[in-house]
């Protein structure tokens, strides 16, 4: 459904993107993790036609992302990370107009947007510069999916919406996908990754990894502890300046590490009940912990956790510096 091969994009002295290459089925949700400035907004533009590539060769539909522009802008759905809606216009204005411009009207496609549309229906002559964040997503995403395309692009949907919009949003996408839309969004948020189907990490232009969500997190081969104290910005600190320690990131309530101890590395299978693992672990998680508590450290709690899609993705990303 999408094929990109060795796509590169140059912006002056900015590399945003370099060498990428993937193929998104069709019915699929694919989903583009990484920060901002990681090229995810340059690779869609590149997608939907409204830039092009320096280097490398696209695919949309089976159409050539150049030459086949105006077929592909008939077949596609794209939701840019900015609202880019008219702000001036009532909800029923917009949804009205985009029909027009894709020659075809609201009631003609009403089915597919209908569970969307419903739930911002109530405030039809309300202008789209007045509606809260949640409400502007579904707005944006039912002007994108009005003239029924077969592939849907959005570039950072959640970006700024409450967590409960943001549940709400991935269940309606769920529901497009059962529609036989096929689906590429991109996140900064590493939770939203298990909610695809398959994910490509992206940093600084490049792929760090594609794999299906589960996958991505079994590829972490290194015991990962979590540490948690009663002053937790000086724990950092202290975590980091311990040699024994590999990497020491910020996780919400706790601190994530990794240690440099051979004792401390094997595959995620061999976390089974082998003596042997057990007691070197908690051997230097004592150790680790006697550490910290003779740097003052109170309440002091250590323990092994299973990594998810932002422990990898920081790992990745320190061995692709």
């Amino acid at each position: 459904m999408i094929s990109c091969k060795n796509i590169s994009k140059k912006y002056k002295k900015v590399q945003a993107l370099n060498d990428i290459s993937f193929e998104v089925k069709p019915g699929e949700i694919f989903g583009l993790i990484g920060p901002d400035g990681a090229g995810k907004t340059s690779l869609f533009r590149i997608l939907t036609t409204l830039i092009l590539a320096d280097e490398g060769f696209a695919s949309v539909d089976g159409l050539d992302v150049v030459k086949d522009y105006k077929l592909i802008r008939e077949r596609v759905g794209y939701m840019p990370g900015r609202f880019s809606l008219y702000q001036d216009l009532s909800v029923e204005e917009n949804l009205n107009f985009f029909a027009t411009v894709f020659n075809t009207t609201v009631e003609e496609n009403y089915e597919l947007v209908k569970d969307i549309y419903q739930q911002i229906e109530p405030f039809k002559t309300r202008k789209a510069g007045k509606l809260s964040g949640g409400m502007k997503q579904k707005l944006a995403l039912s002007c994108a999916l009005i003239h029924k395309p077969t592939v849907l692009f959005l570039d950072e949907p959640t970006t700024g919406v409450d967590p409960v919009s943001r549940k709400e949003f991935w269940g309606m996408l769920k529901n497009l996908q059962q529609q036989g839309i096929t689906i590429l969004v991109s996140t900064p948020y590493m939770d939203e990754a298990s909610l695809c189907d398959r994910i490509a990490l992206i940093q600084k232009g490049r792929f760090l990894t594609i794999d299906s969500p589960q996958k991505v997190a079994d590829s972490f081969q290194k015991t990962l502890l979590s540490v948690s104290a009663e002053n937790m910005s000086k724990l950092l600190t202290d975590l980091r300046a311990i040699s024994e320690v590999e990497s020491c990131f910020a996780f919400g309530d706790s601190h994530h590490i990794t240690l440099k101890d051979p004792t401390s590395t094997h595959k995620q299978e061999n976390w089974g009940p082998q003596k042997k693992n057990i007691n070197d672990i908690d051997l230097t998680i004592n150790n680790l912990k006697m550490m910290l508590e003779a740097k003052n450290h109170i309440n002091v709690v250590i323990k092994k956790i299973k990594p998810g899609i932002e422990d990898c993705f920081m790992e990745l990303s320190k061995n692709n510096l």
